[in-house]
Order: structure tokens, then C-alpha cells, then sequence
């Protein structure tokens, strides 16, 4: 996938001798004293810039947590959150496992399940556009993809490194989750490549997008099997139009073909991401923008009919722009980030538009749709056979991405490259000898 590595690892080496006598201060500039109605903490934090160009137009932000107890014996891991275009800062670290959580953007409390009880944990806003990372040079979204992507994670890592050198021979994971599917194997591709000194270990994706097709073609198996599509608009929609196909045809700007506009006219019928369902986790609530009731909501969209599509831009984005629904508890994180005090206890600011966003539309709009299409599940197996540590896992009730197709690529995976599989029978949220953060009985990878 990366042809030529001789050319950045040129830059990177000759970009880390330039910076390694200038970060040495930085750490103690980088760190955070103490976040707006923050509780005392035991552990040390850090955030701030790092530069991946050689002209300091662009920077990446990242926000680093060292682990509740013993920092120096545990390992050190990269998380990346997916999109393209999307927050690990904001959603990973602020809303998901990070060490604290935010409680209606107005406070933070802390995380019981914060990952950094076991671990070292690195959330990288990347690529620039995403968070509070940026870049001046607004020429440099128009070639944004997964390459570029993957290239300035590498730079980052390397002048992280320069700034924290306790960590450079750590044991190293990269995780992440959604498009992080091919974000954290892309990466630990190029590290590999890159023969870069780096004590990469393994990495580990959740509900990853691996392979196009497959992935997307099992959300209407997901619906249909989850009650929450009938028969009938089953078999219409695969027979018609499957979501490869309707995505496909969305992302490229077109009007929607005739059978995939009465696929999704059918489906809309049942269920439509306006509805109640959240599709991250159908059986869960999902939650309303804050000065919009629940009641009024369907009010509104009974009377205005906008359970009906219209054309191909209303099959997928039918809600109006000051009703989107959201998570709440993303919404208090991104209402929280957007905090002027907050933003200046993390060294952050805002650059190119008016306020933080979870997920970046420059970077969403502008980034190479053609990636999405390119399979990843052939660089897991590379890594594998590299003697990386690899885990892929997958929320069951996740229906953007669902366990289904990540089921069928592993195990073709696995035929493929010669694994033997085993059934490790059941896991349970008991705390035995696993760890409880996560929830499983299972032994993490360190």
C-alpha cells in the first residue's frame, strides 16, 4: 500500500534530529495542571501540539493520560476514532473510555471504566481537520486520504516520541474503532515498513470497517434479523438495492438510481435514522438536541412527512440541521471542549471554523470517498503474519458496522493465513481473572 518508504523515513529521521533539541521543555509545557471541575487525580496529563510538516502549517493535537497506578511498567496505547473526520479526544477520551466523562457539558466526573487503569492511554485528533488539530494550508484537504492520513500519524508518532522519550521503547498498541479500521492497520503498516524503531506489539479494532461490501451489505441483515426491518422491505432492499450499493451511489453526488430510491423509500417506511432507534446501540435511547422534546420531534416530522424520501440527499440525511440527533453524552462532550476555559486548561484552540466540532465536515467532505472501497482485512493479515498481536472485536448490538460481516472476513482471514480457531466459550462481565474495564473475563493482549 506504501510503495516508497525511503522518503518519508528521510523526513521523519531528519525532522526528528531538528526537533529532539527543541522538545526536550516540552512535556512540562504540555501538561495539564488541572481540567475545569476536575476532581483531584493521582495520575498525570497531558495535551497540546504537535507539528507533521516542516513549515508549521499543520499540527496534530493530541491528549495523553498516564495510567492510575504504576505508569512506568504499563504499556502505551494510541487510540484513533474513525469517520473519516471524527474525534478521538472528544469521543474516545471524552466520551467513551477515557478518565472522565462529561455530565450535560457542564462538568466532568470520573470514568469507572476508564482504560487507563491498565494502560497509558494517547487519543490523536487525526488527520489535521479533526478536532482541534488543523492546518493553515486549506490546499492540503483537497488531497486527503488514507495515505496522507497514515503518513502524519507516523510523523506525529515520531516527534511524540522525541517529546516523551520514556515511552519510545514501551510496549506499543494502536486501537481504534469504525473507520479506525483502516486507520490503525494503515499504521502499524507503515511502522512496519518504515522499520522505524517503534516497540509496536499488536492492535486491536472494534466493529471495524475492513471490507466495503461486505461490512455495509450486512446491515440489512442486521436490520432484518434484529426485527427492526420486516421481511418484505428484506428482501426488496437486497434484491434491488443492497447498502453497498445505495452507499456507493450516495457518495458519488449522483441522483440515486430507480431501484435504489424505492429500496430506501421502503425501508424508510420501517425505520429511519430519524427515528428513536440509536444506530450505535439499537437497543438503547437515543437522545434529542436539548431544546427539542421528544413529542415535538415527531410532531414535527409527522406533519411534515419527513419520514418520505424526496430525492437521493433526503434518503440519508432527512433531519433538519438545528434538530440532529445525537448521543447525549456526545453532545456534553462536545459542549464541554468548546468551553474557553476548558479549550485553554488543554493548550487547544479552534482554528478554521467557529466552534469545536466532534466530527470535522471539512474533513468528511473533503476526504477521498475511493477509500472507503479499498479493503483492509488483507493489511490485518499482513500483521498477523508479521507477528503483530491482533484482536478484532465487535459490539453486537452496533448496527453501523455490524459483527456479521466482521465475523465472515475474520474467519476467511483466518482460512486464508493458516490460524487454527478455537471457540474460548462464554464471556461474562464478571470480574475474574480478566480485567473489568472491559467489561469481558478474556486477558488483554499486554
Amino acid at each position: 500500500m506504501f510503495p516508497q518508504p525511503w522518503f518519508f523515513i528521510a523526513t521523519i529521521i531528519a525532522t526528528s534530529l531538528l526537533m529532539s533539541s527543541l522538545v526536550k521543555s516540552f512535556p512540562e509545557a504540555d501538561k495539564v495542571k488541572h481540567l475545569p471541575e476536575q476532581s483531584p487525580v493521582s495520575f498525570q496529563q497531558f495535551a497540546g501540539y504537535v507539528p507533521v510538516d516542516d513549515n508549521d502549517q499543520r499540527a496534530l493535537f493530541y491528549y495523553f493520560v498516564e495510567a492510575q497506578r504504576n505508569p512506568s511498567s504499563k504499556p502505551l496505547v494510541l487510540w484513533l476514532n474513525g469517520g473519516p473526520g471524527c474525534t478521538s479526544v472528544g469521543i474516545g477520551a471524552f466520551t467513551e473510555h477515557g478518565p472522565f466523562v462529561t455530565n450535560q457539558g457542564k462538568a466532568i466526573q470520573k470514568n469507572q471504566y476508564s482504560w487507563n487503569k491498565e494502560a497509558n492511554i494517547l487519543y490523536l485528533d487525526s488527520p489535521a481537520g479533526v478536532g482541534f488539530s488543523y492546518s493553515l494550508n486549506l490546499s492540503f484537504y483537497k488531497a486527503l486520504n488514507d495515505e496522507v492520513t497514515a503518513r502524519d500519524s507516523l510523523v506525529f508518532l515520531q516527534r511524540w516520541f522525541a517529546k516523551f522519550p520514556e515511552y519510545t521503547n514501551r510496549d506499543f498498541y494502536i486501537m481504534g474503532e469504525s473507520y479506525g479500521g483502516h486507520y490503525v492497520p494503515q499504521l502499524a503498516e507503515l511502522i512496519i515498513k518504515s522499520k522505524l524503531n517503534f516497540n509496536l506489539k499488536g492492535i486491536a479494532i472494534g466493529n471495524p470497517l475492513l471490507d466495503f461490501d461486505t461490512d455495509m451489505n450486512a446491515v440489512d441483515e442486521y436490520y432484518w434479523s434484529h426485527g427492526i426491518i420486516t421481511d418484505h422491505a428484506y428482501k426488496i432492499k437486497i434484491s434491488l438495492c443492497n447498502s453497498s450499493r445505495l452507499l456507493r451511489e450516495y457518495f458519488s453526488g449522483r441522483q440515486l438510481s430507480n431501484d435504489c430510491l424505492l429500496a430506501a423509500q421502503k425501508v424508510s417506511e420501517e425505520y429511519s435514522f430519524t427515528s428513536f432507534i440509536d444506530p450505535y446501540y439499537v437497543i438503547g435511547d437515543r437522545c434529542l438536541s436539548y431544546n427539542v422534546s421528544q413529542a415535538a420531534f415527531l410532531k414535527e416530522m409527522l406533519s411534515s412527512g419527513l419520514f418520505q424520501f424526496r430525492n437521493s440527499h433526503d434518503v440519508l440525511q432527512t433531519q433538519k440541521p438545528d434538530q440532529q440527533v445525537d448521543e447525549c453524552s456526545m453532545k456534553y462532550s462536545e459542549k464541554y471542549l468548546n468551553r474557553k476555559d476548558v479549550q485553554k486548561a488543554l493548550h487547544a484552540r479552534v482554528v478554521g471554523t467557529s466552534n469545536y466540532r466532534l466530527c470535522s465536515r471539512i474533513v468528511l467532505t473533503n476526504y477521498d470517498p475511493s477509500n472507503r472501497e479499498i479493503p483492509t482485512i488483507n493489511v490485518v493479515g499482513f500483521l498477523v503474519k508479521s507477528g503483530l498481536r491482533v484482536i478484532v472485536y465487535s459490539g453486537d448490538q452496533d448496527s453501523v458496522i455490524p459483527f456479521m460481516g466482521t465475523r465472515r472476513l475474520v474467519d476467511k482471514l483466518a482460512k486464508k493465513v493458516g490460524l487454527k480457531t478455537t471457540v474460548p466459550g462464554l464471556w461474562t462481565n464478571r470480574l475474574e481473572d480478566g480485567h473489568k474495564f472491559l467489561g469481558i473475563t478474556s486477558p488483554m493482549p499486554w
